[in-house]
């Protein structure tokens, strides 16, 4: 519409401070939602590569980073009897505080078998342990303390030597770290322990009956991993996703705010000229049709950029602090024009209130 069009570009800086407003606000709500995904998916990394169907666990525990484990012994030999069960790896795994350059840094420490599998999936430089005092350490974590292959880390007071980095194994909350099960005994005190079983099963093996065959055991939990995976993200996410999807509502108030507001301002300023329009004949229709254009317009043309505004400060983010991973999924753009929409028609509420309320006769009276 060329009323709506030259209503919008009258005033280039208002429409330049509309856009930018609501490229803004989309902007954030993409990086709060990517790091909120993000988030997600750093939580469950190691589940998401780690081999096997079944996870194994202590009686009653139903996390594998919230809570600590210890099977009683034998439960390895008498899960691999189990028909169905085709492969049993078995970790050992302890929350520990590890003190990097005199700052204290929460660690995931996984013990695992080399021969076996269940330590680092993909390696950015070096190999994985083959002794008991051999580590592979996160390349984040490395590099953010300046450590490298050969140096020196300590762990509840011994000393190991980097041998591997590891990529994926980090997070804004820890950091994965994988040793020789052996060592891992050592470190807490506990020969032969083993805190979870990773359970690969056989073609066609029905894990239902597999399930309930492990369970039947005594002082176990076993579950699926995504069931694992799952109750993971529930205590953990959820800690933050409240806050970070009010932080979303707030910026999708805070856009339609300021469409509103230039909207509604354009609107005011030019009540005589809408007024002579319905003195000579136009509807109503036709006028909200213009205000509703001018927020189309407006919004639309701010979420796109906010779009493009999100991607850059997402790479930005991510490389000045690799530890935050921030994931764009395409759902996430489509539901960011909707909501440029939505802004949209929302602040086109109250202009289209004062179009509706002109009297043309108190027009040419004023």
């Amino acid at each position: 519409m060329s009323l709506a069009r030259r209503n919008l570009f009258q005033d280039k800086t208002r429409l330049v401070l509309s856009i930018g407003g609501v490229a803004l606000a989309v902007m954030l709500i993409l990086v709060l939602k990517g790091f909120l995904a993000g988030m997600n998916r750093q939580i469950t990394s190691y589940l998401d590569h780690s081999p096997g169907s079944i996870v194994v666990a202590q009686e009653d525990v139903v996390n594998l980073l919230g809570s600590t484990s210890l099977l009683p012994d034998g439960i390895l030999q008498k899960s691999e009897t189990i028909r169905g069960v085709d492969e049993v790896i078995p970790t050992l795994s302890q929350f520990v505080i590890l003190d990097l350059h005199g700052k204290k840094q929460p660690a995931y420490m996984i013990g695992y078998d080399l021969d076996q599998g269940g330590g680092p999936w993909e390696l950015t430089a070096g190999r994985e342990p083959r002794s008991k005092r051999e580590i592979v350490f996160d390349h984040v974590l490395a590099d953010r303390h300046d450590l490298k292959l050969g140096d020196e880390v300590e762990v509840m007071g011994k000393d190991f030597t980097i041998v591997g980095l590891s990529n994926g194994t980090t997070s804004w909350m820890t950091s994965f770290f994988f040793i020789r099960k052996e060592a891992a005994e050592d470190l807490l005190l506990a020969p032969g322990a083993t805190s979870f079983l990773l359970l690969t099963t056989s073609d066609g093996a029905n894990l239902d009956d597999i399930l309930r065959r492990l369970n039947k055991l005594s002082g176990v939990n076993a579950l699926t991993k995504r069931q694992m995976a799952a109750n993971d993200l529930k205590l953990f996410a959820r800690i933050f996703s409240a806050p970070l999807k009010l932080m979303v509502g707030i910026a999708f108030l805070v856009g339609t705010m300021i469409v509103g507001l230039i909207i509604y301002t354009a609107t005011v300023e030019r009540q005589r000229e809408y007024g002579v329009i319905k003195a000579i004949g136009a509807k109503n229709r036709f006028l909200y049709q213009v205000v509703l254009t001018q927020a189309l317009f407006a919004s639309v043309a701010g979420a796109s950029l906010g779009v493009l505004l999100a991607n850059g400060a997402a790479q930005w983010i991510m490389s000045a602090r690799p530890q935050f991973l921030i994931v764009f999924d395409p759902v996430d753009s489509a539901q960011a024009l909707l909501a440029g929409l939505g802004m949209a028609l929302i602040a086109s509420i109250f202009p289209t209130r004062v179009v509706a309320g002109l009297a043309p006769a108190e027009v040419f009276r004023k």
